[in-house]
C-alpha cells in the first residue's frame, strides 16, 4: 500500500486550489504509475495512494479520506465488486469509478447496482478516464452511450433482451466463473474467496445448471473462452 495524501480539495493557506485526491485500488504497479502521471498532468487531481488488495484499500481510504476511488475488479481475495459493496456501507458518500479489463457488457450493470458511479475499460484512453472522474465528481454517472441505451431499454416493458449465458449468473457465481476461466482450481478459488471447497463446488454446479453445461470440462472450456473474449485475447 502506497499513500501520498495531500488532503481534500479546497484551498491552501496561500489561496491555491488543492488537487482532488484520488485513491487507486489495483494490484499492478504499472497501472499506478500510468494513473499517477495522468492525474498529475491535469493540475486538477492527485494520486493520493495505491492499494493492491481489499484490506489495504479499506485502510488507505480510511487514512486518506479521498474524493474518489478508482477500483479494479480483478483484485486478489474477495475481489473488487465485494470491496465496492463494503464501501457502500462504510463510506456511502464516496464516489467510485471502476477501471476494469472486463467488457462493460459483462460487469458495468452489476457495478452500478452495487453502488458504483462509473465504469471505464482499461484499454480506453486517458481522456475517457479523466472524463469519468470529472463526471462522477460533478454528481453524474459515467458509462458508454451504448450501455446507457441498453440500461434505459431495460425499463421499457418488453424491450430488455432475455438474459443468457454468463449474464444469468449472480455476482458470486460470476466471480467464481471468471476465476475458473483464469485457470484457478477449486482449492485455490476457495482460499482466495475464504470459502470451503465444498461451497465453491456448489457454485460450480449452480453455474453449470444455469448455463446448460454438463461436465466440469465443459465448464472450464466455457469459462476460458469467456475470459479470452473479455480480455481481447
Amino acid at each position: 500500500m502506497k499513500a501520498e495524501s495531500e488532503g481534500k480539495a479546497g484551498t491552501t493557506g496561500g489561496g491555491a486550489t488543492r488537487r482532488r485526491q484520488i485513491v487507486l485500488v489495483d494490484d499492478h504497479p504499472v497501472v499506478g504509475k500510468g494513473i499517477g502521471s495522468l492525474l498529475h498532468a491535469t493540475h486538477e487531481f492527485e494520486l493520493a495512494g495505491q492499494a493492491v488488495n481489499v484490506v489495504d484499500a479499506m485502510e488507505l481510504i480510511k487514512t486518506c479520506n479521498p474524493d474518489l476511488v478508482l477500483l479494479d475488479l480483478s483484485l486478489p481475495g474477495p475481489g473488487g465488486l465485494e470491496l465496492l459493496k463494503n464501501l457502500q456501507v462504510s463510506h456511502p458518500d464516496l464516489p467510485i469509478v471502476v477501471l476494469s479489463m472486463f467488457d462493460e457488457n459483462a460487469f458495468a450493470e452489476r457495478v452500478l447496482r452495487a453502488g458504483g458511479k462509473g465504469y471505464v475499460m482499461k484499454h480506453e484512453s486517458g481522456d475517457k478516464v479523466l472524463a469519468a472522474i470529472r463526471c462522477v465528481l460533478a454528481g453524474g454517472v459515467y458509462v458508454s452511450p451504448s450501455l446507457t441505451t441498453r440500461l434505459l431499454a431495460s425499463f421499457v416493458p418488453g424491450s430488455a433482451p432475455e438474459k443468457k449465458g454468463a449474464d444469468t449468473l449472480n455476482d458470486r457465481e460470476m466471480q467464481v466463473y471468471s476465476m475458473i476461466g483464469s485457470g484457478m482450481a477449486t482449492q485455490k478459488i476457495a482460499i482466495q474467496l475464504n470459502l470451503s471447497p465444498k461451497t465453491v463446488q456448489t457454485y460450480r454446479e449452480h453455474i453449470k445448471r444455469k448455463m446448460g453445461l454438463r461436465t466440469a470440462t465443459e465448464l472450464i472450456h466455457s469459462a476460458t473462452l469467456w475470459i479470452r473474449s473479455q480480455c481481447g485475447r
